[in-house]
């Protein structure tokens, strides 16, 4: 599983670079593999929509990607990740958030910050060997 979530990653990184990289380098700067699966997403672009089509392309790639890293037989099936359909914002990157966590429930004394009395502590101690010396 581990290389296929690995596969996974570098398909989908692989995937919006090699897009970016056409976009403001041109298509014929890109090495032949790249050229290759967007060739394939260009065709699959007019048949489906653009989601549709980056999943389908990131899809082929990972399955190439899971042969190449030394997964054998066929690559598991991955949770698809495909996220709603974000607004184009130009050059910029829409990234996921991770949903909050859940906060500890406050149970009364055992919930305080013990950190900040035990550090008051420690620099009384220090604060009383630097005077203490000082005054030597």
């Amino acid at each position: 599983m581990l290389i296929a979530r690995r596969a996974d990653t570098r398909a989908r990184a692989d995937f919006a670079t090699w897009k970016m990289l056409a976009k403001l380098n041109g298509f014929s700067a890109l090495p032949a593999e790249a050229q290759s699966f967007l060739e394939g997403y260009r065709q699959l672009l007019a048949r489906m929509t653009e989601a549709d089509a980056s999943e389908a392309t990131i899809q082929l790639m990972y399955k190439s990607y899971y042969a190449e890293m030394g997964g054998s037989g066929t690559p598991p099936e991955l949770p698809s990740r495909a996220s709603e359909p974000v607004k184009d914002a130009g050059n910029v990157t829409a990234f996921r958030r991770p949903p909050p966590r859940p906060k500890p429930a406050a149970s009364g004394p055992q919930t305080k910050p013990r950190l900040p009395v035990a550090l008051i502590f420690a620099c009384l101690a220090i604060v009383y060997v630097s005077i203490r010396l000082y005054w030597r």
